[in-house]
């Protein structure tokens, strides 16, 4: 019996669960994109509850260890196209 490999949706808030599953099994979704997103809407989040932008962005390192502040700070405040 052939194992169902469960692909998880992390932009579930854009796009159906079905797309993105197509999308990726196409090889047509951009995983730092995906990850620069998720990273942008967490910073958002922390700044709606009032973190400090400072803590807000120490925070998502933890989730995201192999990245510098400055990194994050970028992500989290680069212009939109």
């Amino acid at each position: 019996m052939e194992a169902i490999q469960e692909i998880r949706n992390p932009i579930a808030d854009l796009i159906s669960d079905d797309v993105y599953s197509l999308l990726e099994s196409k090889g047509l979704i951009n995983e730092k994109s995906v990850r620069d997103y998720q990273i942008r809407k967490k910073f958002k989040q922390m700044r709606d509850k009032k973190y400090s932008a400072s803590d807000a962005i120490d925070t998502l390192r933890e989730d995201y260890p192999y990245l510098q502040f400055d990194s994050i700070r970028k992500i989290v405040y680069q212009a939109r196209k």
